[in-house]
C-alpha cells in the first residue's frame, strides 16, 4: 500500500490516505487518483510508513526523512516531513529531521522527562 499526505497551503499535513499499489503505480498516479477522488487540486506527497529518522525500517530506501502524520510540516527544501517542535529549546537535526534536546537523554537506566524551564532532564520517581 502507498501512503499520501495532503498538504495545506501553509505546508501542514492535513490528512494521510492509503492508496492500493495497483492504483499508485508511482507517486504521480497516486496523486492523480486522490485529486480525482476528492475533485480538487490539492497538493499531495507520497510518504513511507517504514521511514523514520531518514532510515527505512526494512532496509529499503528512506523516503522524505519521516512518515507523515497530521500536523507535521512538509519542508520542500529538505523534501522532508517534520513533526511539530515539542519544546522551544529543541533543535532540528538536519540529517534525520527529528527534534533533539539540547542535552542528551541520561544513560542511567532510569526514566526521565524533559523540563523546559531548566532545559534539563528530570528523573521520574
Amino acid at each position: 500500500m502507498a501512503h499520501f499526505a495532503k498538504i495545506r497551503n501553509d505546508n501542514i499535513v492535513e490528512r494521510v490516505e492509503v492508496v492500493h499499489n495497483d492504483i499508485a503505480t508511482d507517486e504521480q498516479a497516486g496523486i492523480t487518483f486522490l485529486q480525482n477522488l476528492y475533485n480538487d487540486t490539492a497538493t499531495w506527497k507520497q510518504t513511507s510508513y517504514n521511514t523514520l529518522a531518514n532510515t527505512h525500517k526494512l532496509s529499503g530506501t528512506a523516503f522524505r526523512k519521516n512518515y507523515a502524520s497530521v500536523g507535521y510540516t512538509y519542508d520542500e527544501t529538505k523534501n522532508a516531513f517534520i513533526a511539530p517542535k515539542p519544546y522551544a529549546s529543541w533543535v532540528l537535526n538536519d540529517d534525520t529531521c527529528l527534534w533533539e534536546s539540547p542535552v542528551a537523554y541520561p544513560d542511567d537506566g532510569e526514566r526521565h522527562t524533559w523540563n523546559e524551564d531548566t532545559t534539563s532532564w528530570d528523573l521520574i520517581e
